[in-house]
């Protein structure tokens, strides 16, 4: 049957429509200039320190300097702090920030956070989602042109469900040199080589760095800016954190910067990989940290609604306690309770990240020497607060 001239015309019109929406969406949807978009402007002023002079908080303190020196003969080189209820009941620095220059460990010196980085992308990209910029539930080929997996969506992204491989574990073979490697790099190399999934998609979980690489992508996508700079504007500038920022290999970074050892106290080069961020990348020091952390009991980013989806336990095929959430693995107990959390390791950086949030209790504990016993530390912290056997652990929170 032929078409008449107006159907002809109508088709076409209806087309330009349906193309330029997507477009506008798509590739031109960047954050505007308007007050529904502008960074949240309500901060967080000053830490707020308890008052330690108290008998019970000296007892404590005593304790964890004592816990915290065996540490310190036993390796570790970091800083620490712990906060309740918003307010900081110890802070302390030991050890060498720069063995080369010879400085220590001070308040302002940042440390790479390792995959503690990916709170703050899961963050962003919860942010966006949040202010109607982008949908989780969209499939990540919407927004990543040459996206090879057209079944895996941003969600997946963020609950480690999507069955993407590792790209520490299969881009080497692509990548001949220890020259940066970034994020748009990355895709094109996913695009190219396409490498099978692990699974079907979210069928179950498992862990994987590519995942919030590509969400840094899609973070990159939707606003029109770099993630470094999304993150600087929308993140770090509004809560004053200002000791923290996105690694970038091609440039110089603060001379307060912690440098990254191995145990036998040679400094660890970067590879290809430090140009990748999303999962890594970011560095901070435990009292900004400790801002971002209280950012989410004041709403000052996410609402209430958005912060408990992403504590929101996503993986139910192995039975337990521990699961992952939007960002955030989680110790989930029968009561109820639950504890939000994210470690970190990158060269010779140990990261912990813990979060009691019915108690508004947290330990932050950064390391610049490879040293795996900071793993165990928030167990004895924990102990040594509740006054309870290290055994017993978190246990009792059941």
């Amino acid at each position: 049957m032929r078409l008449s001239r107006f159907t002809h015309i109508l088709i076409f019109l209806l087309s330009c429509v349906f193309v330029f929406c997507g477009v506008q969406y798509h590739k031109a949807h960047a954050i505007a200039d308007n007050s529904d978009t502008q960074p949240a402007r309500t901060t967080v002023q000053h830490l707020q320190y308890a008052d330690t002079t108290q008998p019970e908080y000296q007892i404590l303190i005593r304790k964890l300097d004592s816990f915290y020196h065996h540490e310190i003969k036993l390796g570790f080189n970091g800083s620490v702090l712990i906060g309740r209820e918003g307010k900081v009941i110890y802070e302390r620095y030991f050890g060498v920030c720069n063995k080369k220059l010879g400085s220590r460990i001070r308040s302002n010196s940042a440390c790479q956070l390792a995959s503690v980085t990916k709170t703050f992308t899961s963050a962003a990209v919860l942010y966006l989602a949040q202010h109607n910029y982008l949908d989780l539930d969209e499939k990540v080929s919407y927004y990543l042109d040459g996206f090879p997996y057209e079944q895996i969506t941003i969600r997946m992204l963020l609950n480690h469900r999507s069955g993407i491989p590792d790209y520490l574990k299969w881009a080497p073979r692509y990548i001949k040199s220890n020259a940066p490697v970034y994020n748009d790099e990355l895709l094109k190399l996913f695009a190219k080589y396409k490498p099978a999934l692990e699974f079907k998609p979210n069928t179950r979980f498992k862990y994987s760095n590519s995942n919030y690489a590509l969400l840094a992508s899609v973070i990159e996508t939707v606003t029109d800016m770099k993630y470094a700079d999304f993150m600087q504007r929308y993140i770090f500038e509004p809560l004053q954190m200002k000791n923290t920022f996105v690694y970038d290999p091609a440039k110089t970074f603060p001379v307060s910067t912690t440098i990254s050892y191995n145990r036998s106290w040679v400094p660890e080069p970067d590879t290809y990989s430090d140009g990748i961020y999303g999962d890594k990348g970011i560095y901070s020091t435990v009292q900004d940290l400790y801002r971002w952390d209280q950012s989410f009991y004041n709403n000052i980013l996410l609402s209430n609604e958005t912060i408990e989806e992403a504590y929101g336990p996503c993986s139910f095929e192995t039975p337990g306690i521990k699961n992952y959430g939007l960002g955030w693995r989680m110790l989930c107990y029968p009561s109820g309770n639950k504890i939000i959390y994210h470690n970190g390791w990158w060269h010779g950086n140990n990261t912990v990240f813990y979060r009691f949030i019915q108690e508004n209790m947290t330990f932050i504990i950064l390391g610049n020497r490879y040293n795996t016993r900071i793993y165990q530390q928030p167990k004895v912290i924990y102990s040594l607060i509740k006054g309870r056997p290290v055994s017993e652990g978190f246990d009792d929170e059941a």
